[in-house]
């Protein structure tokens, strides 16, 4: 009866969850992942806001000139409104990134859009603008996220750099950062370390590795960009070469 039990639960995950999940990647549907631009890429930052970690990040990009794209926790927004204020306040762009770090392969279809729409609500007090941008936790999908994608455009990825794991260390993170700088690239980074699976103090080491990024001479002809100033200098590169 148990192994009964544990083989629904493990098909219900797969055709619930994971089969979405391969589909949506691989058809794009309402997805934005990659920019065409050859002298702009979008940082992008998941799990905030953290109280400690993000203000300090807001400052380096504050030093450097950098615009960024911020998926951030509804629950968290709540708690820390003055953050998501300030990203919004210096120029960044705020994302929802549901109202808990749960994946969705776990989230019933009222759940999930009960929490988008709360984690949205959370944004739009805090800053008096609309989110337009969401990215799931993990990047899962579920067989009712296209319904609730309809309301935003759903924001992937070109690099994913495990900087939520401290055991990389400061140099390798930047040694990956600087691989990963081309045109177009969208790289997802972490300002917060207590999801699941990550390092509490990884942050850290995200934030070093980051400046050491900035200074680094090969990455400064890039422009650092937001999700929607990346999408609209595809747009204007398509338009420019017709």
């Amino acid at each position: 009866m148990l192994a009964w039990l544990v083989g629904c639960l493990i098909a219900g995950i797969v055709i619930y969850g994971i089969v979405p999940t391969i589909v949506i990647r691989k058809r794009r549907v309402l997805l934005f992942r990659e920019g065409t631009a050859p002298d702009c890429l979008a940082l992008t930052f998941d799990d905030g806001p953290d109280p400690y970690y993000t203000p300090r990040l807001l400052d380096l990009l504050k030093k450097y000139g950098v615009k960024a794209t911020f998926f951030v926790v509804g629950r968290k927004v709540e708690r820390y409104p003055d953050i998501v204020r300030r990203m919004v306040e210096e120029g960044h762009e705020v994302g929802i990134h549901n109202y808990r770090h749960i994946s969705n392969w776990l989230l019933p279809p009222l759940w999930l859009d009960w929490g988008v729409r709360r984690a949205a609500a959370a944004i739009e007090r805090a800053t008096d603008q609309r989110p337009i941008y969401y990215r799931p936790p993990w990047g899962h999908f579920n067989a009712w996220t296209p319904i609730v994608q309809r309301r935003y455009t759903t924001v992937l990825w070109t690099h994913i750099l495990g900087d939520w794991n401290e055991n990389i260390g400061t140099m390798e993170l930047f040694r990956r950062l600087r691989a990963a700088v081309r045109g177009g690239a969208v790289i997802v980074l972490h300002d917060n370390g207590d999801a699941l699976g990550a390092n509490k103090r990884a942050p850290e080491q995200m934030l070093s590795a980051l400046e050491l990024l900035f200074k680094d001479e090969a990455t400064k002809k890039m422009r650092w960009v937001t999700i929607t100033e990346l999408r609209n200098a595809q747009t204007n590169k398509q338009i420019s070469s017709m």
